[in-house]
């Protein structure tokens, strides 16, 4: 399992923010940005028209045809609509739309249909594609920290195997740039209300990849010679701080399937212990009523699918923790404590 995924759940549970000006939240680092009215730059950065932008988009008569084709020879193409380069190519025609339709004359559109072009084409020729995002003379970077949960979910080999986490990671990807561009237009609370959305796709993606990093195989089944204890660690297993049955992720109940029908086949076993833990972060009470939650959740589920095993639940919270971590960086600390975050399930059984 690749703990890196974790971190991307933990992060866009976060979705809080301070109260500060739109412009602040949005991160942006590009001072000339944030500088209007009179001094301010007269640059690229500013909105200055280069030579090379001029010779790679200015064919680009009419950009609501050009928009028209492209969607036409994108639905022609063969294979999965929900694939990385299929979606990317969607979601810049689409974002080339909506600023054609809010007549932006700043230049995305044109830039939008060129990433969909290039894209288009080479799905079209067979050609190898490059998932890295171009920089762009009307976006300006913002969010820099859900550009790394970005990096994160793309670099996870989880992700390559997982068209389910894909599509939304594309479409994240192009709403960041697309929302760069309204900070770069210095419309910055467009540029604000599009976080959530954002934050949203990148959160989808990164529980789809959590899934299909589990691993296909059963758990053992609890017999003579397996181990009497299976441990299903929790951030596969349920939703970011959830602990209910809504909460169970289909890996979970994927696992928990698995204890079910090896139960079936076990003999000997007289009775079930659950013991959830917690990480160390966060409140003692929290932490034991979330790991106690879990644990109740295991054992209900247990139970419909016709469990009649007497089972005992605890809650343990931080305790018996199974790593030690020091790391400074909170992302990086989150990921380390991954381990701790469990539940356990013994089996006792039967004396001789």
């Amino acid at each position: 399992m690749n703990f890196q995924l974790t971190i991307v759940a933990a992060a866009l549970a976060l979705t809080g923010c301070a109260s500060q000006a739109g412009r602040d939240q949005l991160g942006i680092e590009d001072s000339t940005i944030l500088k209007t009215g009179i001094g301010a730059a007269q640059d690229t950065a500013s909105g200055a028209v280069t030579p090379q932008w001029l010779s790679t988009y200015a064919s680009i008569t009419s950009g609501g045809d050009a928009l028209a084709v492209l969607q036409q020879r994108l639905d022609k193409l063969p294979g999965d609509t929900n694939s990385y380069f299929h979606t990317k190519a969607q979601c810049w025609i689409d974002a080339g739309k909506a600023e054609w339709d809010a007549h932006d004359q700043w230049g995305f559109v044109e830039e939008a249909i060129g990433q969909a072009a290039m894209i288009t084409i080479g799905l079209e020729n067979n050609t190898t594609l490059s998932a890295a995002n171009p920089e762009l003379r009307t976006v300006s970077t913002v969010r820099p920290d859900l550009w790394k949960i970005v990096n994160v979910i793309k670099s996870d080999p989880a992700t390559a195997r997982c068209p389910d986490a894909q599509a939304p990671l594309a479409c994240a990807e192009v709403e960041l740039m697309l929302a760069g561009h309204h900070a770069w237009t210095r419309n910055f609370s467009v540029a604000e209300k599009a976080i959530p959305g954002i934050q949203g796709n990148l959160r989808l993606s990164a529980e789809a990849a959590l899934q299909c990093a589990v691993p296909n195989s059963p758990l053992p089944a609890p017999t003579a010679a397996a181990a009497p204890r299976i441990t299903l660690r929790a951030d596969s297993a349920f939703r970011f701080n959830g602990g209910d049955v809504s909460a169970l992720l289909p890996g979970g109940k994927a696992q928990l399937n698995a204890v079910v029908a090896g139960l079936q086949q076990a003999k000997g076993i007289r009775q079930l212990n659950i013991s959830g833990y917690t990480d160390r972060l966060g409140g003692d009470a929290y932490n034991e009523k979330l790991s106690l939650q879990r644990a109740l959740t295991v054992k209900d589920y247990l139970i419909k699918r016709g469990v009649t095993l007497p089972i005992t639940v605890t809650g343990r919270g931080k305790a018996n923790a199974l790593v030690e971590c020091t790391q400074a960086q909170h992302d990086e600390l989150v990921a380390c404590l991954g381990p701790n975050r469990r539940v356990e399930i013994d089996f006792l059984r039967d004396a001789g």
